[in-house]
C-alpha cells in the first residue's frame, strides 16, 4: 500500500468514521478518490489533513478543498442517490466533485476560475469518470440548463440566501452546504417543497466562504 493509500485510510477511520458518517458508499467513495491528486505539488503531504486546503491559482481568488469530513457529513445529511442529478457549485479542483460522481448519477460541476477548471478536467480523466461535467460559471449561479437538480452542494460557505441556486432545484430536491449568515457557522439543509423553501440544521462546521457567496460590505454613515 502506498503513502497516500494509508493516508487516505487513516482520513477515513480517523476523521470520518468517528463522525458518524456510516454511509458505504461515501466511505468507499473517499477511499477511491486520491485527494493528493487534486492539491499542488508542493501541498501533497498535507491532503489528508484535517483543514481546509488552499489550492488557489497564483493571482486567482482563494480556493480551498473544504475539509474531508465536512464534505462527508453533508453527502450523509443530504442521502445521494444512484440516480441524482447534481450541481457541484465552486469545485475548484474537482475533488468534491469526483466524490459525488462515484455515488450519484449525474454531476455538474461549477468553478469560476479556467485554471483550476483544467486541473479537475485533468484529474478526472484519470479517474475515468464520464458521469461530470464541468462548467466555467460562478459559484451563487449555478448552471440552470444541466437542471433541475436532486442536489446542489455548496463546497465552501455562504454568507448571503443562495436565491438562484435555490430556484435550480427540482420538486423535492436539496442543497447542503455551510450557511454563515450567523455565528457560530452551521452546516444547513435546504429542501424544496412545492413552492416554499424548509431549512434544517445539520452540525456546527466553519469553512472558507466561496467567491460569490459573500455579504455585501454595510454602508457606514
Amino acid at each position: 500500500m502506498s503513502e497516500y493509500s494509508t493516508a487516505r485510510q487513516k482520513m477515513v477511520d480517523g476523521q470520518v468514521r468517528p463522525s458518524d458518517v456510516t454511509n458505504l458508499r461515501i466511505l468507499e467513495a473517499l477511499l477511491a478518490v486520491p485527494r493528493e491528486d487534486f492539491v499542488p505539488a508542493s501541498q501533497r503531504a498535507m491532503a489528508y489533513l484535517d483543514i481546509d486546503l488552499d489550492i488557489s491559482a497564483p493571482g486567482g481568488a482563494k480556493r480551498f478543498l473544504i475539509k474531508p469530513v465536512v464534505l462527508a457529513r453533508m453527502l450523509q445529511a443530504a442521502e445521494v442517490t444512484a440516480t441524482d442529478n447534481v450541481l457541484v457549485a465552486g469545485c475548484a479542483t474537482g475533488y468534491s466533485a469526483a466524490v459525488v460522481a462515484k455515488i450519484a448519477g449525474r454531476v455538474t460541476a461549477t468553478e469560476e476560475d479556467p485554471s483550476l477548471i483544467g486541473k479537475a478536467t485533468r484529474c478526472l480523466a484519470d479517474l475515468d469518470l464520464g458521469n461530470v461535467v464541468f462548467k466555467a460559471a460562478p459559484a451563487a449561479e449555478g448552471f440552470a440548463a444541466n437542471g433541475p437538480y436532486d442536489l446542489i452542494v455548496l463546497v465552501g460557505a455562504t454568507e448571503i440566501i443562495p436565491s438562484t441556486l435555490y430556484q435550480q432545484l427540482a420538486p423535492g430536491g436539496r442543497l447542503v452546504g455551510v450557511f454563515a449568515m450567523t455565528q457560530p457557522q452551521r452546516a444547513m439543509m435546504v429542501t424544496h417543497s412545492q413552492d416554499d423553501y424548509g431549512t434544517r440544521a445539520l452540525f456546527d462546521a466553519a469553512v472558507p466562504v466561496l467567491p460569490g457567496l459573500e455579504r455585501l460590505p454595510a454602508f457606514v454613515f
